[in-house]
């Protein structure tokens, strides 16, 4: 076994792809592919991106002076499958074929899988994916909604929650098998999760409920909402993307950066500085639901991704919940470090690598 492994990691988003070289736990290289807007338009879905993302991956690899062959293993970002426990999963032909299919959720981190696969096939390496947003460590009790129909699944930033709650557990000197955290992972969209042990517990699942976010609508009035989806005004995919895509705070102020409202708020704008403050009230009171799921046995409220690096928002999320356990502050995110650890580990010790 090479002692310090050269692997490939693959995180797409929305409007671009994150990858990055590490040997071993050292980064080597890292770059953000953005695709341009026009690009993406001629795309309806995200499977059919793959073709595109995955040329513009092989392009700058090669950019670095790589060849697939170099490497010895690729690991890419979780999209939505079957709920599964957290881990790092081989990437074989069961799992491409359901993250293939889009049955699930189209989000572009089904790409993650299907491009490293792609890379690995060329240089007969293993391909891999980790913790994916279908990671479900549920209990029974958390799966039961009011209607029998519909019962609460788990969608989840689970990659970079897992990676925060361990970084933290390090630096306070614990196993996370210990502790109980709550995570609030900020991006694009929020998960909020009770962290008990080393298991998501539960979470609001960004898709459904939950505190609106820099894109997303979160929780709505139930019956205004029927209203508006037999009002004939939208089609599905109309108000799909209205609610998941241009909601939040994006439908109330134009924008889904935090950084162009927290200017505007300097520069005096009251309505910007109420919509942020709502946002961060919504999280905070999420926070303070997830507190009764562990029974009130917190020992830290972490804050992380994008929008933790909001001082606004820390600041008045900070105010809200500090009574319940203390606040740190855990801003961006640690995926791609945390995916090329799990690749490290997977290539150390076979074993632990588990089939879909």
């Amino acid at each position: 076994m090479i002692e310090k492994p050269l692997v490939l990691v693959i995180n797409p988003g929305s409007t671009s792809t994150k990858i990055a070289l590490f040997k071993g736990d050292e980064q080597q290289k890292e770059l953000d592919i953005t695709h341009a807007t026009q690009d993406l338009a001629a795309f309806h879905s995200s499977l059919e991106q793959l073709d595109f993302r995955f040329k513009a991956v092989e392009e700058a690899l090669s950019a670095w002076g790589y060849k697939p062959t170099d490497l010895q293993a690729v690991i890419g970002r979780g999209g939505a499958l079957k709920p599964v426990s957290g881990g790092v999963y081989h990437a074989g032909e069961t799992l491409l074929n359901d993250l293939r299919n889009g049955k699930l959720v189209d989000h572009v981190s089904v790409l993650g899988g299907l491009i490293a696969n792609k890379i690995a096939d060329e240089a007969g390496i293993p391909a891999y994916i980790a913790d994916p947003i279908s990671t479900d460590e549920f209990e029974e009790v958390a799966r039961i909604s009011g209607c029998p129909e519909l019962p609460r699944v788990s969608l989840v930033h689970a990659l970079n929650i897992k990676a925060v709650a361990a970084e933290v557990a390090s630096e306070e000197g614990k196993k996370i098998e210990e502790v109980n955290y709550i995570v609030a992972h900020l991006g694009g969209g929020f998960s909020i999760a009770p962290y008990r042990q080393g298991r998501l517990i539960d979470v609001n699942n960004a898709n459904d409920s939950g505190p609106m976010s820099p894109e997303r609508a979160g929780t709505l009035p139930l019956q205004s909402l029927l209203r508006l989806c037999f009002s004939g005004k939208y089609q599905f995919n109309e108000l799909k993307k209205m609610l998941l895509g241009r909601g939040g705070m994006f439908a109330h102020l134009g924008t889904s950066d935090c950084r162009e409202v927290t200017k505007r708020i300097e520069a005096g704008d009251e309505k910007a500085r109420l919509v942020l403050e709502a946002m961060a009230y919504q999280i905070a009171k999420e926070i303070g639901a997830m507190a009764t799921v562990l029974k009130g046995k917190v020992d830290t409220i972490i804050l992380t991704g994008g929008v933790a690096h909001n001082p606004y928002i820390v600041k008045w999320v900070t105010e809200r919940v500090s009574f319940i356990a203390p606040v740190k502050v855990k801003p961006g995110q640690k995926e791609l470090h945390a995916l090329a650890a799990h690749a490290c580990r997977a290539l150390a010790e076979p074993s632990i690598v588990k089939e879909y």
